[in-house]
């Protein structure tokens, strides 16, 4: 029989917002820093520096605003972040020095990390626990949604503005977030844990899986816009938009089939489809239609490797330490981007893109066999 139990209620809704707005704001920044850095005198291969500082505070951040949010309550932590977030995002806009990017870079991520590992538990208050999977895929779209115009809306600033609108603007965005946040519901007693632990052991194997896929996700923010500018592409955020576009695509295929009894028994197919797209970015001829049609095949893949493995987590850690297992699994994430952004940002500026995004897409083969695994559990 099919859950008859309502989804989307208005704490539902809120926390889709406050997802949606996130993804929006940061999605005109990652694309545009790098620009604002190379014209302040960095290399190709160093404007990926900054993603990779950003996120190296954000994996390290997550193992302590995790539990931090279980302990304090994710509300509070919601508010906290997004007002700090603000204050970053305005001394971005003051910057005249590439070094002060790198500078604020790291407690940035910190804070990025307290936001999402906090957004991500507030969920849990909210969804009803037969309808996890249904519920996950529609919060999903928040973040493609987000994604899709976000590049397209910061490119467009920087091109005509320069980069200090895009900080004073999205500054103004994350109070309003803040404020947002302040509506959210009081966290339940037993979402609140004793202290700080480590988390389960069941969370090792989605975090392998995350860290293979980051590796080469770490290099598309920083990179596809790049070489749409390089390639005088009429839309160079083509790969970013429409990445988005396949992962609302997916998700929406995903609702009106339904996820089954094991979710999880998915996960190989789709890590699958997103190692296939981003080797066709490193395959395929051409510039727009290559990055457009790699785009929608590998955003429909990775669009459901976080809605699958999250309700995994859900089903399988104890409610307490539920902050300090998304908290693990954003490290996992957050270190194979700044890696990714990093070390084939290096190989990248010395040797080509084609040879990076082959090298992301090999990362992802790497993590099949934990999928496999993880589908048979």
């Amino acid at each position: 029989m099919k859950p008859t139990t309502r989804l989307v209620t208005r704490n539902f809704a809120l926390v889709w917002a406050l997802t949606f707005v996130t993804f929006f704001a940061a999605f005109q920044l990652f694309p545009t820093v790098p620009l604002r850095l190379r014209e302040l005198g960095a290399s190709l291969a160093e404007s990926g520096r900054f993603m990779s500082l950003f996120t190296a505070g954000s994996a390290i951040g997550a193992l302590f605003t995790g539990p931090l949010g279980d302990r304090v309550g994710h509300r509070r932590l919601v508010v906290t972040c997004a007002m700090l977030y603000a204050c970053f995002l305005g001394a971005y806009a003051l910057l005249s020095n590439r070094w002060g990017f790198y500078l604020l870079a790291f407690p940035h991520g910190i804070v990025w990390s307290g936001l999402l590992t906090a957004t991500m538990a507030s969920l849990a208050h909210v969804l009803p626990e037969d309808r996890r999977a249904d519920g996950l895929s529609l919060y999903g779209l928040a973040s493609p949604g987000g994604v899709i115009v976000g590049p397209l809306l910061g490119l467009w600033i920087f091109q005509h503005g320069g980069f200090a609108p895009i900080g004073w603007y999205l500054a103004a965005l994350f109070l309003l977030l803040g404020l947002m946040g302040r509506t959210l519901p009081v966290d339940h007693p037993h979402g609140r844990a004793e202290g700080f632990k480590w988390p389960d052991r069941a969370v090792l194997g989605p975090c392998l899986v995350l860290f293979c896929v980051a590796l080469g996700y770490g290099a598309l923010g920083s990179y596809t816009a790049q070489e749409g500018l390089a390639l005088g592409m009429p839309l160079p955020s083509a790969f970013l938009s429409f990445m988005a576009v396949g992962m609302v695509l997916m998700r929406i295929a995903m609702l009106r089939r339904g996820f089954g009894k094991r979710p999880i028994r998915k996960l190989p197919g789709m890590l699958v489809g997103a190692f296939a797209g981003m080797a066709l970015l490193a395959c395929l001829p051409g510039g727009l239609g290559r990055h457009i049609a790699s785009a929608l095949l590998y955003g429909a893949g990775y669009s459901m490797l976080h809605t699958l493995l999250n309700a995994k987590l859900l089903e399988s850690v104890d409610p307490q330490r539920r902050g300090s297992a998304f908290g693990a699994l954003l490290f996992a994430f957050d270190a194979g981007i700044g890696l990714g952004s990093f070390g084939l940002g290096w190989v990248i500026g010395h040797h080509g893109y084609r040879l990076g995004w082959a090298l992301g897409a090999l990362a992802m083969l790497a993590a099949l066999p934990t999928a496999l695994r993880l589908s048979r559990d």
